[in-house]
């Protein structure tokens, strides 16, 4: 169940991106609204539970595991990618880019998670 509950939130997480960077490119007022603004981070926080709790129960830790351990660190890139692609750059083209890193590293994030191999693209 409660990997059912993790691989929901990343669906939730990954669209909700895609939507809201939709809505910034097309600057459109949804991205005021309250709920775009809050569910997010409701979603991301349960993401974040399920993954620790998936890391204890598997015994799969980070800097222990190298591929949990890929995942963590592509995490805190697509967090930084994202951010910039929904609200801090300064130009279109500069949130088109970091839009684009931001996919690249979600993408690899499931790709090593279905693979539990952080170099999988070199096998």
């Amino acid at each position: 169940m409660l990997k059912d509950i993790h691989v929901t939130t990343v669906i939730i997480t990954i669209t909700l991106f895609l939507l809201r960077a939709f809505w910034v490119f097309t600057r459109s007022a949804m991205m005021q609204r309250k709920w775009v603004r809050i569910v997010p981070h409701v979603n991301d926080t349960i993401l974040f539970i399920t993954a620790a709790g998936l890391s204890i129960s598997l015994q799969q830790y980070p800097f222990v595991h190298g591929w949990v351990t890929a995942k963590v660190v592509a995490l805190l890139f697509y967090i930084v990618f994202a951010s910039y692609a929904l609200k801090r750059a300064r130009s279109k083209r500069s949130q088109l880019i970091f839009f684009i890193l931001a996919l690249a590293t979600v993408s690899y994030i499931v790709s090593v998670a279905l693979t539990r191999n952080p170099v999988w693209f070199l096998s």
